[in-house]
């Protein structure tokens, strides 16, 4: 089926894959690739993601049928925040690869989820990400949301794109805060030398793209700070990078800074990677239109490493 749309003054100028990402609530990478394939066409001839269109001319695309996924389904455990006939929420485990890729073929989430919903996924975004509306890094524990069919797909991602869905995170970083709460709103793109990280970066730099996270201190422990954080966007690796950036790397995020202090040494065994957990995911039912706030406490690790600096504090 063929859908046909106008380019809105507030679109102007976007890259046509932006565009595209958001009309059809796929993402972005998903969208050039239906671009890359001939599925999409502006001003009546085929498109190009790096068009930047004007107000009021017409895109036209078309939305193929999904490959038939070739990812084994396995009976992995899931924890399961909620489940209806469009979504689950589910709270994913730190070490836990969200979908199969290079090295990490199986034992993902995606995994798991064919095995428990057999084929009731969303096939939205191809064959390697059935269902996925938004990811969280390996060593990120916490909620997302994942949806059952395209309908209920596409209502989350474009909430994800209007940012109406809250996600709110809880962190351990290093370092103190002068101020109880901030907001960072720096760009971020592929680094420029280091291609498995991310980068701060000027606008328009490496293809970066506007970053907005806002913080807010919980609890200080002298050179330790306990935050919440609130994603506006959803940039890979955001909360870390603007972290990172301003100086306070996240505890056990070796990739971005952290890791070398004594008290990260002290207590590695409870830092297998970035301490960091989305704690809280809202936003407004697809089919009900029920505005839903779902929690999940924290890991035992984390609730630990809370414990010490508590115990440290009142010494």
């Amino acid at each position: 089926m063929k859908t046909t749309l106008q380019i809105t003054e507030e679109q102007s100028g976007t890259r046509l894959d932006s565009i595209l990402a958001a009309a059809a609530g796929i993402s972005r990478s998903a969208a050039a690739r239906l671009i890359a394939e001939g599925h999409v066409t502006l001003r009546g001839r085929a498109a190009d993601k790096n068009d930047r269109p004007a107000a009021g001319e017409e895109l036209c695309y078309e939305l193929p049928a999904p490959r038939e996924v070739e990812t084994e389904a396995q009976d992995i455990p899931l924890a399961i925040v909620y489940e209806d006939d469009d979504l689950l929420v589910i709270n994913k485990p730190s070490g836990m690869v969200v979908h199969p890729a290079a090295g990490n073929e199986d034992g993902t989430l995606v995994n798991a989820l064919l095995y428990h919903c057999k084929d009731g996924l969303s096939g939205i975004n191809g064959e390697l990400r059935p269902g996925i509306v938004h990811r969280i890094d390996k060593d990120t524990s916490g909620l997302l949301a994942v949806a059952k069919n395209d309908t209920a797909h596409r209502a989350l991602a474009a909430q994800l794109e209007d940012h109406s869905m809250r996600r709110t995170y809880y962190a351990l970083v290093n370092g103190g805060f002068s101020q109880d709460e901030g907001t960072v709103d720096l760009p971020i793109g592929r680094h420029p030398r280091d291609r498995k990280k991310m980068a701060v970066l000027r606008e328009g730099e490496g293809h970066s793209r506007r970053a907005i996270t806002h913080y807010r201190v919980l609890r200080r422990y002298g050179k330790i700070t306990y935050l919440s954080l609130q994603l506006e966007t959803g940039r890979t690796h955001q909360i870390r990078v603007h972290m990172a950036h301003l100086g306070h790397p996240l505890l056990g995020d070796t990739v971005y800074g952290g890791g070398h202090t004594p008290f990260e040494k002290k207590h590695a065994a409870l830092l297998c990677g970035q301490c960091l957990h989305a704690g809280e995911l809202a936003f407004v039912h697809p089919t009900t239109k029920e505005a839903m706030v779902h929690t999940c406490p924290l890991p035992a690790s984390f609730e630990r490493l809370l414990a010490i600096l508590e115990e440290e504090a009142s010494c």
